[in-house]
């Protein structure tokens, strides 16, 4: 499976593009949509700056790290819109977090829609504490997996 447009639409919406280097929430350096390390595996440094059209290929090609490892720790059959909401969420909270989670665990077990989205939810913190922006984000990607339809809380 690869990401379908679903993904990458939802993606920029939360990520959004800046094109120099800055620290989000978290005081990491990043730069265009949400990427801590450029496409040549160099981390963003301070005093950075990309063109829109190296942020949109750094996407792609980062993006195809964490598809690869969704696809790879799933062990049940899932839809695209399924599989693309996961790719965010992946995205997001690292490829470890997400190979770790209960979330995964959940799901590669066919757990209940309720019980997924309850453990989908809580990746809503930043150093401990709720962060409204991931809370939307979250609620977008749950919808996404849940009706296969895009939906921004925020």
């Amino acid at each position: 499976m690869q990401p379908s447009i679903l993904c990458y639409k939802l993606l920029k919406h939360y990520e959004g593009c800046k094109l120099e280097a800055y620290r989000d929430g978290g005081g990491v350096l990043t730069i265009g949509y949400g990427q801590t390390y450029h496409t040549d595996g160099k981390p963003v440094r301070k005093g950075d700056k990309i063109t829109k059209q190296q942020a949109e290929t750094g996407l792609t090609t980062i993006l195809r790290t964490y598809a690869i490892s969704v696809y790879q720790a799933l062990k049940v059959n899932v839809k695209q819109h399924q599989y693309d909401a996961l790719v965010c969420l992946c995205y997001n909270i690292g490829i470890g977090g997400f190979e770790r989670s209960t979330l995964l665990k959940l799901i590669n077990k066919g757990g209940n829609i309720e019980d997924i989205e309850k453990w989908w939810l809580v990746w809503n913190k930043d150093n401990g504490k709720v962060v409204r922006g991931l809370t939307n984000r979250r609620a977008s990607e749950f919808h996404l997996y849940n009706t296969g339809e895009i939906k921004y809380f925020n």
